[in-house]
């Protein structure tokens, strides 16, 4: 797999051993001359155009940098990069309709704590997602920005209570299930996915011991005896990497695991089908367990205001 196709794949940032894995070593350093990929920060990596457009056209309208413009900027993770600048002006604020044409515009009154010189504060940026973005999209930039420290759970659920109408409703859900633990937006739109399965509680990155080793799958339901694994064979090219990924695979399974594994393809665009799978497999695991688990866990609730589930 080429540089820019496994960028665009990690929504527009990746880390350095994600893009080794993809593409190897001799691509990646190529791409850094070219100019192709820039790094930001010790093993992290951005595709210039998605970030450096955005600064360039908000610069050129007076405007700010937000939603995945401005996500990407603090090299956080997505689903899908921009296919242009996404940019806030104020509202009342005319802009032609050439320019409209070249970047996403979105009107809306910021105050000034919410800008962070040329971008939306990473605050509003998550927030804004969840207002406007597909919640498996919204989650996985939540979920990054949670990673990046540079917001808390606490701030995203504050915020989301402030504001207000519908939007609320959306910023409130996606802050409430926001986690840090995964690993990239891939892993974020599986977890979305799973969280409209009855029953099913899957959680990130939780530590079990196989084979007399500790390993971190992607997704674990502990009661279920079910594991939730992004399948990333396309990213994991070398002997050592599928031989490691078998070794995984096989001792879950003689430990008694139901694993599923779900592709790129499979979680970004048939979300049906893996929503379909997984509440096929708790059933499954809840049957062989007595049936009664998933009766008695019930639909997830969703926040309605903050301190409640």
């Amino acid at each position: 797999m080429d540089i820019i196709t496994a960028m665009h794949r990690h929504g527009g940032v990746a880390t350095h051993g994600q893009l080794k894995a993809a593409a190897g070593r001799p691509a990646l350093d190529q791409a850094l001359r070219a100019g192709v990929v820039r790094r930001v920060a010790r093993g992290r990596y951005i595709l210039p155009d998605v970030v450096d457009g955005a600064r360039v056209e908000a610069h050129r309208l007076s405007a700010v940098a937000g939603l995945r413009s401005a996500a990407a900027s603090y090299g956080w993770s997505l689903k899908t990069p921009p296919d242009r600048p996404e940019l806030v002006v104020p509202r009342g604020r005319k802009v032609g309709a050439g320019d409209q044409s070249t970047a996403r515009i979105r009107w809306q009154r910021l105050d000034p704590s919410e800008v962070d010189v040329w971008r939306t504060s990473p605050v509003r940026t998550v927030t804004d997602c969840a207002t406007t973005l597909p919640f498996d999209e919204a989650l996985a930039v939540a979920d990054s920005a949670l990673r990046s420290r540079l917001v808390t759970q606490t701030d995203l659920l504050r915020a989301a209570e402030e504001l207000p109408g519908r939007g609320r409703d959306a910023a409130l859900e996606v802050a409430w299930f926001a986690r840090e633990q995964p690993a990239n937006a891939f892993e974020s739109v599986v977890r979305a996915v799973s969280l409209d399965v009855p029953g099913l509680r899957l959680v990130p990155q939780v530590r079990l011991r196989v084979g007399g080793r500790r390993i971190r799958p992607d997704l674990v339901d502990r009661e279920l005896r079910l594991v939730v694994e992004g399948d990333s064979h396309e990213f994991h090219t070398s002997e050592r990497a599928i031989d490691a990924d078998c070794w995984r695979y096989d001792e879950l399974v003689l430990d008694d695991w139901l694993v599923i594994r779900v592709s790129w393809v499979q979680a970004m665009f048939q979300q049906a089908w893996v929503a379909s799978v997984l509440h096929r497999a708790a059933t499954r695991q809840d049957l062989r367990l007595g049936g009664d688990l998933l009766r008695r866990r019930g639909p997830l609730r969703r926040p309605t205001t903050v301190g409640r589930d």
